[in-house]
């Protein structure tokens, strides 16, 4: 037999299982099907968390009551969010709106001190654009009376605050008319608005599209 016909019958030898080659193969076959494995049941877990079931309100207790329970695949962000396995903190209230149906992230919730706005009523008689709605944004223009038994021209008091509430208003004789709106105030601006109120000012309520000041 020539050289080149013992080389070739050497490449079509039948592998043995001592090979090392051979071995190596194998394990990097069952290292790969392994890591599929891992990953199609990591992806396919799901984690009961809370949910706010009507929505949560700045400064609303965070209770079981006003809670539901989800199941959803959350992958690295399980953390992030409260397992309906644990008990709810203590004395902590949504920090920012949370509307219906949205997870319950940690980051919405924190302690009654930790709130840098407050909900301020206003009362509105004008009817309010239909973008009006509990978390949009909106600015609020305020006329203080003069000496003349009018107005001043209206100054721009609040500018791109969120809508933490929405409620019909009502007459002396119960007719409803005007328009509850609750508006999340920081502290800074509380003084000016209450001023501005105990002094019978007119209140317009402008919708900012823009959602910010």
């Amino acid at each position: 037999m020539s050289l080149g016909a013992e080389t070739a019958a050497a490449r079509l030898k039948k592998p043995s299982w001592k090979d090392p080659r051979l071995l190596v193969g194998i394990l990097l076959v069952a290292a790969s099907v392994a890591s599929v494995v891992a990953l199609v049941g990591g992806s396919d877990k799901t984690t009961e968390v809370y949910a706010a079931r009507d929505g949560l309100n700045v400064g609303q207790p965070l209770t079981e009551a006003a809670l539901v329970k989800v199941k959803v695949r959350l992958g690295d962000l399980e953390g992030s969010y409260f397992s309906a396995d644990e008990e709810l903190p203590d004395h902590q209230v949504a920090v920012r709106l949370v509307p219906a149906g949205e997870l319950v992230s940690r980051s919405s919730v924190g302690r009654v001190d930790a709130l840098d706005r407050k909900p301020a009523a206003l009362s509105i008689d004008e009817a309010l654009p239909k973008e009006v709605v509990v978390g949009s944004r909106v600015d609020v223009w305020v006329a203080l009376p003069d000496a003349k038994n009018g107005y001043a021209e209206p100054q721009l008091m609040l500018p791109g605050v969120e809508v933490a509430q929405l409620a019909p208003g009502s007459t002396a004789l119960g007719a409803t008319k005007s328009t509850q709106l609750h508006v999340l105030v920081s502290q800074a601006q509380m003084p000016k608005l209450i001023g501005a109120l105990a002094n019978k000012a007119k209140v317009a309520v402008v919708w900012n599209p823009a959602g910010a000041p």
